[in-house]
Protein backbone atom coordinates (compact mmCIF):
# COMPACT_ATOMS: atom_id res chain seq x y z
CA UNK A 1 0.00 0.00 0.00
CA UNK A 2 1.27 3.34 -1.25
CA UNK A 3 2.09 5.99 1.86
CA UNK A 4 -1.10 8.27 0.67
CA UNK A 5 -3.33 5.48 0.29
CA UNK A 6 -1.98 4.40 4.44
CA UNK A 7 -2.90 7.98 4.85
CA UNK A 8 -6.53 7.65 3.56
CA UNK A 9 -7.25 4.37 5.05
CA UNK A 10 -9.89 3.51 7.63
CA UNK A 11 -7.16 1.37 9.62
CA UNK A 12 -5.51 3.69 12.30
CA UNK A 13 -2.28 1.54 12.62
CA UNK A 14 -1.89 2.47 8.65
CA UNK A 15 -2.38 6.00 9.19
CA UNK A 16 0.33 5.76 11.71
CA UNK A 17 2.96 4.17 9.95
CA UNK A 18 2.21 6.69 7.63
CA UNK A 19 2.55 9.45 8.86
CA UNK A 20 5.44 7.67 11.08
CA UNK A 21 7.62 7.41 7.69
CA UNK A 22 6.39 10.57 6.34
CA UNK A 23 7.62 12.75 9.52
CA UNK A 24 11.20 9.92 9.27
CA UNK A 25 11.75 11.27 6.11
CA UNK A 26 11.56 15.10 7.27
CA UNK A 27 14.86 17.20 7.82
CA UNK A 28 15.70 17.25 11.94
CA UNK A 29 14.82 21.00 11.69
CA UNK A 30 11.21 19.96 10.37
CA UNK A 31 10.80 17.59 12.50
CA UNK A 32 11.96 18.90 15.94
CA UNK A 33 9.87 22.21 14.76
CA UNK A 34 8.29 22.72 18.77
CA UNK A 35 4.23 21.68 18.90
CA UNK A 36 3.27 23.26 21.70
CA UNK A 37 4.85 27.12 22.81
CA UNK A 38 5.80 25.91 25.90
CA UNK A 39 8.58 23.98 23.71
CA UNK A 40 9.14 27.17 21.87
CA UNK A 41 13.11 28.30 22.77
CA UNK A 42 13.95 32.35 22.29
CA UNK A 43 11.99 35.47 21.75
CA UNK A 44 11.49 35.29 25.41
CA UNK A 45 10.31 39.50 25.33
CA UNK A 46 7.48 38.71 22.93
CA UNK A 47 6.20 35.02 23.89
CA UNK A 48 7.83 34.39 27.30
CA UNK A 49 5.15 34.18 30.75
CA UNK A 50 2.69 36.93 30.92
CA UNK A 51 3.24 38.35 27.28
CA UNK A 52 0.48 39.67 25.16
CA UNK A 53 1.30 37.41 22.77
CA UNK A 54 1.57 34.11 24.78
CA UNK A 55 -1.67 35.12 26.34
CA UNK A 56 -3.56 35.68 22.71
CA UNK A 57 -2.36 32.30 21.54
CA UNK A 58 -3.26 30.39 24.81
CA UNK A 59 -6.75 31.88 24.99
CA UNK A 60 -7.60 31.63 21.14
CA UNK A 61 -7.58 35.56 20.97
CA UNK A 62 -4.67 36.68 18.76
CA UNK A 63 -5.22 39.70 16.63
CA UNK A 64 -3.68 40.40 13.69
CA UNK A 65 -0.15 40.35 13.44
CA UNK A 66 3.26 40.49 12.13
CA UNK A 67 6.25 38.50 12.75
CA UNK A 68 9.62 40.63 11.52
CA UNK A 69 12.35 38.92 11.69
CA UNK A 70 15.81 36.66 10.15
CA UNK A 71 15.14 33.26 9.02
CA UNK A 72 15.83 30.64 11.23
CA UNK A 73 14.27 32.64 14.74
CA UNK A 74 11.08 30.69 14.96
CA UNK A 75 8.26 32.57 12.87
CA UNK A 76 6.98 29.78 11.06
CA UNK A 77 7.14 28.14 13.75
CA UNK A 78 4.69 30.53 16.61
CA UNK A 79 2.70 30.29 13.01
CA UNK A 80 2.43 25.99 13.83
CA UNK A 81 1.99 26.44 16.93
CA UNK A 82 -1.02 28.57 16.61
CA UNK A 83 -2.56 26.00 14.51
CA UNK A 84 -2.18 23.71 16.95
CA UNK A 85 -3.79 25.63 19.94
CA UNK A 86 -6.40 27.71 17.88
CA UNK A 87 -10.42 27.27 17.54
CA UNK A 88 -10.77 28.91 14.47
CA UNK A 89 -9.68 27.80 10.95
CA UNK A 90 -6.47 28.14 9.77
CA UNK A 91 -4.92 28.31 6.62
CA UNK A 92 -1.53 29.18 5.33
CA UNK A 93 0.42 29.55 2.36
CA UNK A 94 3.92 31.42 0.82
CA UNK A 95 3.61 34.56 -0.89
CA UNK A 96 6.65 32.78 -2.95
CA UNK A 97 4.07 30.24 -4.72
CA UNK A 98 0.61 32.32 -4.47
CA UNK A 99 -1.27 34.42 -6.63
CA UNK A 100 -4.12 36.86 -6.90
CA UNK A 101 -6.06 33.94 -7.30
CA UNK A 102 -4.86 32.33 -4.72
CA UNK A 103 -6.03 35.34 -2.22
CA UNK A 104 -9.69 35.69 -3.73
CA UNK A 105 -10.58 32.11 -2.99
CA UNK A 106 -8.98 32.13 0.78
CA UNK A 107 -10.62 35.39 1.37
CA UNK A 108 -14.19 34.03 -0.34
CA UNK A 109 -13.97 30.72 1.42
CA UNK A 110 -13.56 32.81 4.91
CA UNK A 111 -15.48 35.02 4.19
CA UNK A 112 -18.39 31.77 3.76
CA UNK A 113 -17.43 29.88 6.11
CA UNK A 114 -18.43 32.56 9.13
CA UNK A 115 -21.79 33.84 7.52
CA UNK A 116 -22.56 29.82 7.54
CA UNK A 117 -20.68 28.11 10.52
CA UNK A 118 -20.17 31.78 12.43
CA UNK A 119 -16.10 30.70 12.06
CA UNK A 120 -13.62 32.77 11.66
CA UNK A 121 -10.43 32.44 9.84
CA UNK A 122 -6.86 32.71 10.61
CA UNK A 123 -4.67 33.26 7.49
CA UNK A 124 -1.13 32.79 7.82
CA UNK A 125 1.03 34.41 4.57
CA UNK A 126 4.65 33.30 4.85
CA UNK A 127 6.99 36.03 3.20
CA UNK A 128 4.30 38.47 2.60
CA UNK A 129 6.83 40.97 1.76
CA UNK A 130 6.54 38.73 -1.50
CA UNK A 131 3.56 40.20 -2.10
CA UNK A 132 3.18 43.62 -4.22
CA UNK A 133 1.13 46.59 -2.72
CA UNK A 134 -2.08 45.40 -4.82
CA UNK A 135 -1.81 41.84 -3.70
CA UNK A 136 -1.61 43.46 -0.02
CA UNK A 137 -4.14 45.05 -0.37
CA UNK A 138 -6.57 42.58 -1.49
CA UNK A 139 -6.53 41.47 2.66
CA UNK A 140 -7.30 44.77 3.68
CA UNK A 141 -11.30 44.89 3.87
CA UNK A 142 -10.86 41.37 5.12
CA UNK A 143 -8.55 42.11 8.13
CA UNK A 144 -10.89 45.21 8.82
CA UNK A 145 -14.34 43.58 8.99
CA UNK A 146 -12.52 40.74 11.16
CA UNK A 147 -13.01 38.27 8.49
CA UNK A 148 -9.71 36.81 8.77
CA UNK A 149 -6.88 37.10 11.17
CA UNK A 150 -3.77 37.84 9.40
CA UNK A 151 -0.21 36.53 10.64
CA UNK A 152 2.36 37.80 8.24
CA UNK A 153 5.83 36.88 8.86
CA UNK A 154 8.33 38.33 6.85
CA UNK A 155 12.26 38.84 6.73
CA UNK A 156 12.20 42.25 5.74
CA UNK A 157 11.06 45.62 7.34
CA UNK A 158 7.28 46.02 7.54
CA UNK A 159 7.85 49.52 7.92
CA UNK A 160 9.07 49.29 4.17
CA UNK A 161 7.80 46.62 2.52
CA UNK A 162 4.58 46.26 3.56
CA UNK A 163 1.20 48.50 3.12
CA UNK A 164 0.80 51.18 5.71
CA UNK A 165 -3.17 50.38 5.80
CA UNK A 166 -2.19 46.76 6.86
CA UNK A 167 0.78 47.44 9.13
CA UNK A 168 -1.21 50.31 10.87
CA UNK A 169 -4.04 47.02 11.46
CA UNK A 170 -0.99 44.97 13.08
CA UNK A 171 0.69 44.41 15.58
CA UNK A 172 4.21 44.21 14.56
CA UNK A 173 6.18 41.11 16.87
CA UNK A 174 10.33 41.63 16.12
CA UNK A 175 12.08 38.66 16.48
CA UNK A 176 15.79 38.84 17.18
CA UNK A 177 18.46 36.16 16.33
CA UNK A 178 18.55 33.16 19.01
CA UNK A 179 21.75 33.35 21.34
CA UNK A 180 24.63 30.71 21.08
CA UNK A 181 22.82 29.49 24.54
CA UNK A 182 19.40 29.21 23.29
CA UNK A 183 21.11 27.43 19.72
CA UNK A 184 22.68 25.05 22.01
CA UNK A 185 19.33 23.76 23.58
CA UNK A 186 17.79 23.27 20.44
CA UNK A 187 20.77 20.89 19.45
CA UNK A 188 21.04 19.46 22.82
CA UNK A 189 16.96 18.47 22.29
CA UNK A 190 18.00 17.13 18.65
CA UNK A 191 20.73 14.93 20.30
CA UNK A 192 18.69 13.73 22.84
CA UNK A 193 15.04 13.25 21.32
CA UNK A 194 14.13 9.43 20.20
CA UNK A 195 11.34 10.12 18.39
CA UNK A 196 11.83 13.02 16.71
CA UNK A 197 15.29 13.54 16.68
CA UNK A 198 18.69 11.75 16.38
CA UNK A 199 18.24 10.05 19.90
CA UNK A 200 18.26 6.34 18.51
CA UNK A 201 21.70 6.77 17.37
CA UNK A 202 23.22 7.04 20.79
CA UNK A 203 25.78 9.63 19.19
CA UNK A 204 28.38 11.35 21.10
CA UNK A 205 29.28 15.50 20.34
CA UNK A 206 32.26 16.52 20.80
CA UNK A 207 32.74 19.75 22.55
CA UNK A 208 34.68 21.26 19.56
CA UNK A 209 31.81 19.84 17.29
CA UNK A 210 29.00 21.24 19.17
CA UNK A 211 30.41 25.15 19.62
CA UNK A 212 30.91 24.65 16.03
CA UNK A 213 27.50 23.98 15.24
CA UNK A 214 26.69 26.80 17.42
CA UNK A 215 28.80 29.35 16.30
CA UNK A 216 27.66 28.81 12.83
CA UNK A 217 24.15 28.90 13.10
CA UNK A 218 24.96 32.64 13.97
CA UNK A 219 21.63 33.42 15.28
CA UNK A 220 19.57 30.24 12.99
CA UNK A 221 18.27 27.61 14.43
CA UNK A 222 17.85 25.27 11.57
CA UNK A 223 21.61 26.28 10.14
CA UNK A 224 22.40 24.37 13.03
CA UNK A 225 20.09 21.41 12.86
CA UNK A 226 21.05 21.18 9.34
CA UNK A 227 24.58 20.69 9.88
CA UNK A 228 24.19 18.28 13.10
CA UNK A 229 21.99 16.12 10.68
CA UNK A 230 24.60 15.88 8.12
CA UNK A 231 27.60 15.38 10.66
CA UNK A 232 25.53 12.50 11.93
CA UNK A 233 25.01 10.57 9.16
CA UNK A 234 28.80 10.73 8.39
CA UNK A 235 29.74 10.05 11.92
CA UNK A 236 27.17 7.00 11.70
CA UNK A 237 28.69 5.57 8.63
CA UNK A 238 32.33 5.99 9.76
CA UNK A 239 31.23 3.94 12.91
CA UNK A 240 29.83 1.25 10.88
CA UNK A 241 32.64 1.17 8.79
CA UNK A 242 34.99 0.87 11.87
CA UNK A 243 33.21 -2.08 13.00
CA UNK A 244 33.09 -3.73 10.25
CA UNK A 245 36.93 -3.43 9.96
CA UNK A 246 37.77 -4.18 13.47
CA UNK A 247 35.03 -6.63 13.87
CA UNK A 248 33.88 -5.15 16.50
CA UNK A 249 30.19 -4.44 17.27
CA UNK A 250 27.98 -2.01 18.87
CA UNK A 251 30.66 0.97 18.59
CA UNK A 252 28.94 4.58 19.47
CA UNK A 253 29.46 6.89 16.70
CA UNK A 254 30.98 10.18 17.37
CA UNK A 255 30.56 13.37 15.52
CA UNK A 256 33.67 15.36 15.11
CA UNK A 257 34.58 18.99 14.69
CA UNK A 258 35.95 17.96 11.09
CA UNK A 259 32.19 16.35 10.28
CA UNK A 260 30.63 19.64 11.27
CA UNK A 261 33.26 21.60 9.24
CA UNK A 262 32.61 19.11 6.63
CA UNK A 263 28.71 19.08 6.68
CA UNK A 264 28.64 22.94 7.41
CA UNK A 265 31.70 23.70 4.80
CA UNK A 266 33.16 25.86 6.94
CA UNK A 267 36.20 25.59 9.37
CA UNK A 268 36.41 26.34 12.49
CA UNK A 269 38.07 29.24 13.21
CA UNK A 270 40.29 30.07 16.85
CA UNK A 271 38.04 32.95 17.76
CA UNK A 272 37.31 33.36 21.34
CA UNK A 273 34.74 36.39 21.20
CA UNK A 274 35.03 36.95 25.47
CA UNK A 275 38.77 36.42 25.08
CA UNK A 276 42.04 37.59 23.91
CA UNK A 277 41.58 36.56 19.67
CA UNK A 278 38.66 38.73 19.65
CA UNK A 279 40.75 41.88 21.10
CA UNK A 280 43.49 40.77 18.41
CA UNK A 281 41.87 40.30 15.44
CA UNK A 282 39.56 43.73 15.99
CA UNK A 283 42.65 45.43 17.25
CA UNK A 284 44.47 44.02 13.32
CA UNK A 285 41.58 45.40 11.57
CA UNK A 286 41.45 48.80 13.27
CA UNK A 287 45.01 48.80 12.47
CA UNK A 288 44.80 47.99 8.83
CA UNK A 289 42.18 50.26 8.25
CA UNK A 290 44.06 53.07 9.48
CA UNK A 291 47.27 51.95 7.89
CA UNK A 292 45.55 52.13 4.57
CA UNK A 293 45.92 48.37 3.89
CA UNK A 294 42.18 47.46 2.35
CA UNK A 295 43.11 43.85 1.46
CA UNK A 296 44.56 43.69 5.23
CA UNK A 297 41.41 44.97 6.28
CA UNK A 298 39.48 43.10 4.38
CA UNK A 299 41.09 39.47 5.41
CA UNK A 300 40.85 40.88 9.14
CA UNK A 301 37.08 41.70 8.19
CA UNK A 302 36.58 38.12 6.65
CA UNK A 303 37.96 36.56 9.68
CA UNK A 304 35.70 38.01 12.14
CA UNK A 305 32.93 37.20 10.33
CA UNK A 306 33.45 33.23 9.65
CA UNK A 307 34.28 33.14 13.08
CA UNK A 308 30.80 34.40 14.16
CA UNK A 309 31.54 37.87 15.37
CA UNK A 310 28.46 40.06 16.08
CA UNK A 311 28.09 42.48 12.69
CA UNK A 312 27.16 45.06 15.02
CA UNK A 313 30.53 45.18 16.64
CA UNK A 314 32.30 45.48 13.42
CA UNK A 315 29.51 48.25 12.57
CA UNK A 316 30.10 49.96 15.41
CA UNK A 317 34.20 50.21 15.05
CA UNK A 318 33.85 50.78 11.69
CA UNK A 319 31.62 54.38 12.82
CA UNK A 320 34.51 55.12 15.20
CA UNK A 321 37.20 54.17 12.89
CA UNK A 322 35.95 56.93 10.47
CA UNK A 323 35.82 59.79 12.76
CA UNK A 324 38.71 59.11 14.62
CA UNK A 325 41.21 58.19 11.60
CA UNK A 326 39.94 59.56 8.51
CA UNK A 327 37.86 62.66 9.97
CA UNK A 328 37.53 65.78 7.70
CA UNK A 329 40.35 64.60 5.85
CA UNK A 330 37.15 62.91 3.97
CA UNK A 331 34.08 63.12 5.64
CA UNK A 332 32.13 61.03 3.66
CA UNK A 333 33.63 58.34 5.79
CA UNK A 334 31.80 58.20 8.59
CA UNK A 335 28.59 58.86 5.63
CA UNK A 336 29.57 55.28 4.50
CA UNK A 337 30.44 53.38 7.83
CA UNK A 338 27.17 54.52 9.27
CA UNK A 339 25.24 53.56 6.03
CA UNK A 340 26.70 50.53 6.71
CA UNK A 341 25.90 50.06 10.54
CA UNK A 342 22.46 50.57 9.89
CA UNK A 343 22.52 47.86 6.56
CA UNK A 344 23.55 45.54 8.76
CA UNK A 345 20.36 46.13 11.05
CA UNK A 346 18.10 46.27 7.92
CA UNK A 347 19.36 42.95 6.33
CA UNK A 348 21.54 41.15 8.31
CA UNK A 349 24.10 38.20 7.57
CA UNK A 350 25.27 36.94 5.21
CA UNK A 351 24.33 39.86 3.22
CA UNK A 352 25.96 42.48 5.54
CA UNK A 353 28.93 41.25 4.68
CA UNK A 354 29.02 43.37 1.52
CA UNK A 355 28.26 47.21 2.61
CA UNK A 356 30.82 46.23 5.76
CA UNK A 357 33.09 45.15 2.73
CA UNK A 358 32.78 48.45 0.52
CA UNK A 359 32.27 50.42 4.28
CA UNK A 360 36.21 49.01 5.17
CA UNK A 361 37.37 49.95 1.74
CA UNK A 362 36.57 52.81 1.56
CA UNK A 363 37.49 53.53 5.51
CA UNK A 364 41.28 51.75 4.30
CA UNK A 365 41.48 54.12 1.22
CA UNK A 366 40.49 57.37 2.73
CA UNK A 367 42.97 60.07 3.62
CA UNK A 368 43.88 60.22 6.87
CA UNK A 369 43.73 62.57 9.93
CA UNK A 370 43.17 62.23 13.42
CA UNK A 371 42.78 66.02 13.94
CA UNK A 372 39.11 65.57 15.46
CA UNK A 373 40.07 62.78 17.49
CA UNK A 374 42.91 64.92 19.10
CA UNK A 375 40.81 68.07 19.24
CA UNK A 376 38.17 66.33 21.62
CA UNK A 377 40.66 64.96 23.34
CA UNK A 378 42.64 68.63 23.83
CA UNK A 379 38.86 70.40 25.12
CA UNK A 380 38.40 67.57 27.38
CA UNK A 381 41.56 68.36 29.09
CA UNK A 382 41.02 72.08 29.61
CA UNK A 383 37.78 71.21 30.76
CA UNK A 384 38.46 68.73 33.38
CA UNK A 385 42.12 70.68 34.74
CA UNK A 386 41.16 74.27 34.14
CA UNK A 387 38.66 76.66 35.42
CA UNK A 388 35.54 76.75 34.05
CA UNK A 389 34.31 80.09 33.77
CA UNK A 390 30.74 81.69 33.04
CA UNK A 391 29.55 81.60 29.49
CA UNK A 392 30.47 85.57 27.82
CA UNK A 393 27.59 87.55 28.45
CA UNK A 394 27.31 88.54 24.33
CA UNK A 395 26.92 84.38 23.98
CA UNK A 396 23.99 84.20 26.05
CA UNK A 397 20.78 83.69 25.65
CA UNK A 398 18.62 86.58 24.75
CA UNK A 399 15.55 84.77 23.86
CA UNK A 400 13.57 84.80 26.82
CA UNK A 401 11.78 87.73 28.19
CA UNK A 402 14.35 89.92 30.90
CA UNK A 403 17.51 89.13 29.42
CA UNK A 404 18.32 91.98 27.60
CA UNK A 405 18.33 93.33 31.60
CA UNK A 406 20.85 91.06 32.22
CA UNK A 407 22.87 92.55 29.39
CA UNK A 408 22.62 88.73 27.66
CA UNK A 409 23.31 89.01 23.92
CA UNK A 410 24.96 92.37 24.22
CA UNK A 411 27.47 93.05 21.89
CA UNK A 412 27.00 89.53 20.04
CA UNK A 413 27.96 89.94 16.08
CA UNK A 414 25.40 88.54 13.64
CA UNK A 415 27.79 86.52 11.25
CA UNK A 416 25.54 86.24 8.08
CA UNK A 417 25.30 90.10 8.16
CA UNK A 418 28.98 90.42 7.32
CA UNK A 419 31.20 89.49 4.08
CA UNK A 420 31.55 85.83 3.59
CA UNK A 421 29.33 85.20 6.44
CA UNK A 422 32.03 85.95 9.21
CA UNK A 423 32.77 88.58 11.71
CA UNK A 424 35.79 88.23 13.98
CA UNK A 425 34.65 88.08 17.57
CA UNK A 426 35.93 86.02 20.84
CA UNK A 427 33.42 82.49 21.48
CA UNK A 428 35.85 81.39 24.54
CA UNK A 429 36.02 83.36 27.31
CA UNK A 430 39.58 84.64 28.30
CA UNK A 431 42.06 82.22 29.52
CA UNK A 432 39.79 79.19 29.05
CA UNK A 433 41.92 76.62 26.01
CA UNK A 434 45.39 76.24 27.13
CA UNK A 435 46.04 75.60 22.85
CA UNK A 436 44.78 75.39 20.03
CA UNK A 437 42.73 72.17 19.89
CA UNK A 438 41.25 71.57 16.52
CA UNK A 439 44.43 71.46 13.93
CA UNK A 440 43.84 70.36 10.31
CA UNK A 441 45.88 68.36 8.12
CA UNK A 442 47.57 68.87 4.64
CA UNK A 443 45.37 65.73 3.38
CA UNK A 444 41.88 65.55 1.52
CA UNK A 445 39.00 68.22 2.67
CA UNK A 446 41.21 69.38 5.65
CA UNK A 447 43.20 71.12 3.40
CA UNK A 448 40.74 73.36 2.45
CA UNK A 449 39.44 73.60 5.96
CA UNK A 450 43.02 74.93 7.13
CA UNK A 451 42.88 77.62 4.51
CA UNK A 452 39.45 78.61 5.65
CA UNK A 453 40.82 78.67 8.96
CA UNK A 454 43.89 80.64 8.06
CA UNK A 455 41.81 83.19 6.27
CA UNK A 456 39.39 83.95 9.38
CA UNK A 457 42.67 84.35 11.49
CA UNK A 458 43.83 87.13 9.67
CA UNK A 459 40.61 88.89 9.57
CA UNK A 460 40.46 88.28 13.83
CA UNK A 461 44.10 90.01 13.82
CA UNK A 462 42.94 92.77 11.71
CA UNK A 463 40.05 93.21 13.88
CA UNK A 464 42.20 92.91 16.96
CA UNK A 465 44.38 95.59 14.93
CA UNK A 466 47.51 93.28 14.91
CA UNK A 467 47.99 94.38 11.12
Amino acid sequence: MRGDEAADSLFPEDREAAQGAETRAMPLAARMRPRTIEEFVGQEEIVGPDTYLRSAIENDELSSVIFYGPAGTGKSTLAHIIAGRTKRHFEGYSAVTSGVADIRRVTKQARERIRALGRKTILFVDEIHRFNKAQQDAFLPFVEDGTITLVGSTTENPYFEINAPLVSRSRIFVFKPLGEEQVGVIVDRALADEERGLGKLNLELEPEAREHAINLANGDARAALNALEAAAQHAVQAAAQSAVQEAEGGKRPVVTLEMVEDAAQRRALTYDKEGDTHYDVISAYIKSLRGGDPDAALYWLARMISAGEDPRFIARRLVIQSAEDVGNADPMALVVATAAAHAVEYVGLPEAQIPLAQATIYVATAPKSNASYLGIARAMEDVQKRVVPTVPKHLRDANYPGAKSFGHGDGYVYPHDHPGHFAPQEYLPEGTKSRRYYEPGELGYEKKIKARLEEWERRRRQGRGEG
